[in-house]
């Protein structure tokens, strides 16, 4: 199984960007998973421009299957005294897969200072079930490790809301892209209300980046992920990751095709 460490150190650099090449584990179906491609996104994005001020928010939309080699530009939209847009194009063997726009900002000083993201009160990791059944889930899943802490599970026929621990199984997965990738990890909620399985797929994923988790963790997060409104083939959905010790990370909305 190819790590996030080994595929993102695979990454090579062309005369317009850089390539890279994701193996089947990390594919959903015949695309490449979708916390992946961000996460592919804000990696060229990095290496493109390492000077960048930290990455406030990101909007991904997911256009098109990323399969076979990925080719992936990132450019300068605009850039001022202490905010820098810019956009991202994630190229597969079918055409444009996914772009994105992702914004950085420096940080100033401010009079204010309010934060308004309780981490809820669960059972830690070490006491949670796992939530996918040993084998089950799409292909990218086994890169992570991902347990129940409440909430429902997909064809249960309860409300529409997941609370799960996830980490991914790389310790060395640690980075700003690593967290973005992991944020992504589990299927749409609307999939509790299923009464089969069916296809879903992502349309567009819109991330804050709020705080970072503690480098010396075990990388465990707390993820809910809520399905606010399901009807004619789409859902959308609020998504909130804390670390273990309830520092809020990523804020987070999805808009996904559902076929069922």
């Amino acid at each position: 199984m190819t790590s996030y460490s080994d595929l993102i150190a695979g990454i090579a650099p062309t005369e317009t960007g850089y390539l890279a090449h994701v193996t089947d584990n990390w594919k959903q179906g015949r695309t490449t998973y979708g916390g992946l491609s961000a996460a592919l996104c804000v990696e060229a994005a990095l290496k493109t421009l390492p000077d960048a001020p930290p990455l406030r928010s990101g909007q991904f939309a997911f256009i098109g299957p990323a399969a076979g080699e990925l080719a992936i530009e990132a450019r300068v939209l605009r850039q001022g005294k202490s905010t820098l847009f810019v956009g991202v194009d994630l190229v597969g063997e079918q055409g444009l897969a996914t772009r994105a726009i992702l914004t950085f900002g420096a940080s100033r000083d401010s009079l204010i200072a309010y934060r308004d993201l309780p981490c809820p009160a669960v059972a830690p990791a070490a006491d949670c079930e796992f939530f996918f059944p040993p084998g089950a889930g799409p292909g990218f899943s086994g890169q992570f490790e991902v347990k129940m802490a409440g909430g429902a599970r997909p064809l249960s026929g309860q409300p529409p809301e997941y609370l799960l621990w996830i980490r991914h199984r790389d310790p060395a997965a640690r980075s700003l892209a690593a967290l973005v990738a992991l944020a992504d990890t589990p299927p749409p909620p609307a999939m509790t209300l299923f009464p089969k399985f069916g296809p879903i797929s992502t349309m567009t994923w819109s991330i804050d980046i709020v705080g970072l988790p503690d480098p010396a963790d075990d990388g465990w997060c707390l993820l809910r992920s809520t399905a606010e409104t399901i009807g004619e083939g789409y859902s959308t959905q609020a998504m909130m990751l804390w670390d273990a010790a309830g520092r809020p990370l990523i804020a987070a909305r999805q808009n996904v095709a559902v076929f069922v």
